[in-house]
């Protein structure tokens, strides 16, 4: 007998959606909320999800924030709650599960590019 496991990243897209001027660039923008979390599998399965983090993304310029977990929960149980600036901190070109992120651009890749390929601006 044999069993077919794995522990791999996931990312789950949360059904919330605020329109903010962004702080960043100045446009109108959204923000778009999703959660990535560490999930073990038994079968192809998922059976336990844990390090879920909340993050929100802003549409105009695609900065990345990461969001305060109280109001990622209540986002992820299907409430409505007003993002707040308080409630963010910025990332600066973070690397979440193997991939980098442009904080500038919003270009994700895997590989270890000290400038971003899409705009040239530092990781």
């Amino acid at each position: 007998m044999f069993f077919m496991m794995g522990i791999t990243e996931g990312r789950k897209k949360l059904n919330f959606q605020q329109t903010v001027v962004c702080s960043q660039c100045g446009r109108y923008g959204r923000y778009m909320v999703y959660m990535t979390y560490t999930v073990l599998s038994l079968f192809f399965i998922p059976c336990l999800k844990w390090n879920k983090q909340y993050y929100v993304e802003s549409s105009c310029c695609h900065t990345t924030y990461r969001l305060n977990p109280e109001v990622g929960k209540r986002i992820d149980r299907g409430e409505q709650p007003e993002i707040h600036p308080q409630d963010l901190e910025r990332m600066n070109g973070y690397q979440q599960g193997g991939w980098k992120h442009c904080v500038n651009c919003g270009y994700t890749t895997q590989e270890d590019f000290e400038y971003c390929p899409k705009c040239g601006n530092r990781f």
